[in-house]
């Protein structure tokens, strides 16, 4: 049986696969990344439910990360922008991942240029996207 987080992270990844760049669940950042650039989506926090009591619901404010990285010579700015843009219209287009959550919806990035020696730099950032939903059960 799989757990309702679970359920919701598999089609939070699934629907970012329509993005032009590769999207890696819980991977390490490969030594090459391609043109398109890359996302990393990782589980995350489910931080500390809401309860209720009658009948038992645990509401939670998950906290899954993607990790948005171009690595380009030039234009990497315009390259980040547009790949952080197309994730804000995949969540947009069905804010509640099709009735698993209550609402979905991510935090400003806050980039950054990283220089590698002998290769093109990095922009790179960390995508805060928050998961809002209820179980019955902390573990299912």
């Amino acid at each position: 049986m799989t757990s309702k987080r679970e359920t919701i992270l598999a089609t939070l990844h699934a629907r970012l696969q329509t993005l032009p760049a590769p999207v890696l669940r819980g991977e390490v950042l490969p030594e090459r990344i391609p043109a398109t650039g890359m996302i990393i989506l990782r589980d995350g926090k489910p931080g500390e439910p809401e309860v209720t009591l009658s009948p038992l619901t645990y509401f939670y404010e998950h906290r899954a990360e993607l990790e948005v990285v171009i690595q380009a010579g030039t234009g990497r700015d315009a390259l980040f922008d547009a790949l952080a843009a197309s994730v804000g219209a995949v969540l947009a287009a069905d804010r509640t991942l099709g009735g698993l959550c209550d609402w979905v919806e991510a935090e400003a990035p806050e980039p950054v240029d990283l220089p590698i020696e002998g290769a093109a730099a990095l922009k790179a950032a960390v995508i805060v996207v928050i998961l809002h939903y209820a179980t019955g059960d902390t573990l299912v």
